[in-house]
């Protein structure tokens, strides 16, 4: 991953990949692609007397070769298992303490969805971008911790200064889970590709929580956009089939939309966007769960909602707007502004 990077599949875009990563630094590494894999994040700390935690774990919606920077990440981890879980752990705790990292460390792992083999992609011994996100995410001030730790200060010394009781030695609980969706002004550039890969080309991005995933999801992308009102297809004119597929095999910041249009028509199987995507078939059904709904609430009368569909459209995450898009008023639409 990062600038100059890319993944190659052939001879010739080996070449060209080449004279780009040779233009930008004096030598380049071939390493073995694991196009596919789930990617997940690890942010660990520890101080000078070993005391080692692992504040939060990340998942990354999209697999494997798309830049972590321009994924949706999810705070925890939604898919694995209680044995994967642990596995990665327990390598994050004996990884950073091999290095002899003392303060904050991201660990970014790559997880083979069809066994337990895994690979250390990186190891950044620094707060990064993910950083923030997991501080926020968890309520959890890594910068805070870390300059104490530089100051020689322990973990159990350390007062977790968001819980006022704890000490920072205790790893945060989660009952709610965080979702980050990328931000992207690629319309603003003339000749720009949007396609997106190993370089990340996304410039912010936006958090959201929710007590289901569905929720936060929701709630992430319409901070995204103003325009967009959630998971549901945008634009007037849908995507041909063979858009849709090109947004599978070569996603651009638009694939998320794409989802939702062949999960809300019905077109292509949720199987069948795994294979295609390689995305976890977990979030795939979540999201089918949010197309569904939009489909059985479509054309229902205002006056006929009771408390049950209510909540059950606001744990799926649905604005106020996004249903006023869909109820109808003595089967005329109703006003956005109710």
């Amino acid at each position: 991953g990062g600038l100059g990077s890319g993944i190659c599949n052939d001879e010739q875009i080996l070449e060209e990949k080449t004279k780009i990563a040779l233009a930008l630094s004096p030598q380049i590494l071939v390493e073995k692609s694991l196009l596919g894999w789930k990617e997940l994040e690890y942010e660990v700390v520890r101080d000078g007397a070993d005391n080692c935690i692992t504040v939060c774990n990340m998942e990354n919606f999209d697999p494997l070769g798309v830049h972590t920077g321009d994924s949706i990440v999810i705070a925890p981890s939604q898919t694995l298992s209680n044995r994967e879980y642990h596995m990665l752990r327990e390598t994050a705790l004996k990884v950073v303490r091999h290095l002899g990292v003392v303060g904050e460390c991201n660990i970014q792992y790559a997880l083979d969805p069809k066994s337990l083999d895994y690979c250390i992609i990186e190891v950044n011994a620094r707060l990064s971008r993910s950083s923030a996100l997991a501080s926020k995410a968890t309520g959890y001030p890594l910068a805070f911790v870390a300059a104490k730790i530089a100051m020689g200060i322990t973990l159990p010394e350390i007062t977790n200064t968001v819980t006022g009781t704890t000490q920072a030695c205790f790893e945060p609980s989660l009952d709610y889970v965080v979702t980050k969706v990328p931000r992207w002004d690629l319309g603003k550039f003339e000749g720009v590709s949007k396609i997106i890969g190993t370089s990340m080309k996304s410039v912010g991005e936006v958090m959201a929580i929710g007590r289901t995933w569905e929720e936060s999801m929701q709630k992430a992308l319409r901070m995204v956009d103003p325009g967009v009102k959630g998971f549901q297809p945008i634009g007037t004119t849908p995507l041909t089939h063979a858009e849709v597929m090109s947004e599978f095999h070569k996603p651009t910041d638009k694939r998320v939309f794409a989802i939702a249009q062949v999960l809300e028509s019905g077109e292509i199987s949720p199987l069948d966007i795994t294979l295609n995507s390689n995305i976890d078939p977990w979030f795939i059904a979540r999201l089918k769960q949010i197309a569904d709904f939009r489909t059985c609430i479509r054309g229902v009368d205002l006056h006929t909602v009771d408390k049950a569909l209510m909540l059950k459209a606001k744990q799926l995450g649905f604005s106020d707007p996004q249903l006023a898009q869909l109820f109808t008023v003595n089967g005329q639409p109703t006003n956005e502004d109710i």
